[in-house]
């Protein structure tokens, strides 16, 4: 049978049109010639991941330190990241996660590789990757039952089988639909993604910054949506763009505290949820004006700083990225 005539669960269907063959995520072009992310937005961002790479480093007491970017794109971030360690006492072992082949041209002293490295000592970093980890979608019917959304090719849906077992349970908790027509995004997979990236961690800071939205506010109909060329689309999985759709990262959170149950108070993960703009706050980006009196003392110096802060408020603007969630989770290294 045609795949294009086929029902699918959104899952299924999401993998097949992000990630299989002639996948939307393996275009040459990559996720920079689609839509643009706050690594593109201003180079603010890798400066402050550098930054927050030196805390992680000062808090393992060594400044040889592994950074690994999960969903690495083509590997702008890592790139920029290491230009902005250049002038430290940092020595970065930089690790890019991908399912896309290797860029040409990207330093070589980026490993690349399609799975998370093991015993990492330093910085995970998935910056809007959780969003494109695929999730089956439920819908409540006519009677209120809970049931798996299925999609064709064409974006065309249709309500399919009650949604039962560790599905039914992550709605129960996180995500209850209450009314006929409600939607939610059964965000499980995605607790589980993060739950093993942050395993892969000896020692050192996962951070998760997304579309996120908590239990007092998830959306009443989902949030699922397509992005194409820089534009908003219907959600199509025919490959032809992005799918993508918000994170619940407080489960994201409670998977990997539930993940480290019963390890030990010493040896536990802290994590904290917090939005970009405070995030970045505190990483040195402020999106402050610079003082009028360096227009005349210095016009060149002033302009340039007229344009950081430009870039600076739109990474932490209220209805834009500035909105973005930080989930960080903090791995203690264990004693033996």
């Amino acid at each position: 049978m045609d795949e294009t005539c086929q029902w699918q669960g959104w899952r299924e269907a999401t993998e097949r049109a992000l990630y299989g063959p002639e996948g939307f995520y393996l275009r040459p072009e990559g996720p920079a010639g689609h839509f643009r992310t706050s690594v593109h937005a201003s180079p603010l961002f890798a400066g402050a991941v550098a930054r927050l790479l030196g805390e992680v480093a000062a808090e393992l007491g060594t400044a040889e330190v592994d950074l690994v970017d999960v969903g690495a794109g083509r590997g702008e971030l890592l790139t920029a990241v290491l230009a902005a360690a250049a002038g430290t006492e940092l020595r970065v072992r930089a690790y890019a996660v991908e399912r896309a082949a290797r860029p040409a041209g990207l330093d070589p002293r980026i490993v690349w590789t399609d799975r998370l490295p093991v015993g990492v000592r330093g910085l995970l970093f998935a910056n809007e990757w959780l969003d494109n980890v695929p999730v089956d979608v439920a819908e409540a019917d006519a009677e209120g039952t809970a049931r798996y959304v299925e999609v064709r090719a064409d974006g065309t849906e249709r309500l399919g089988g009650p949604v039962s077992g560790p599905d039914a349970d992550w709605l129960a908790r996180w995500w209850p639909l209450r009314e006929p027509g409600a939607r939610a995004e059964i965000g499980r997979t995605r607790d589980e993604a993060w739950a093993a990236a942050v395993a892969s961690l000896a020692a050192g800071r996962a951070v998760a910054v997304d579309y996120a939205h908590v239990r007092e506010s998830r959306p009443p109909f989902g949030t699922l949506t397509g992005f194409r060329a820089g534009r908003e689309v219907p959600p199509v999985p025919d490959g032809t763009c992005d799918l993508t759709a918000h994170v619940a990262l407080d489960a994201c959170a409670a998977a990997v505290a539930s993940q480290d149950a019963g390890g030990g108070a010493a040896g536990s993960p802290v994590a904290e949820l917090v939005p970009q703009r405070e995030a970045l706050h505190a990483l040195g980006v402020s999106g402050g004006r610079p003082p009028l009196s360096l227009a005349s003392s210095d016009p060149a110096a002033y302009v340039r700083a007229l344009a950081t802060a430009g870039e600076a408020a739109e990474l932490t603007a209220r209805g834009g990225l500035g909105d973005f969630l930080w989930l960080t989770v903090r791995v203690p290294a264990t004693t033996a």
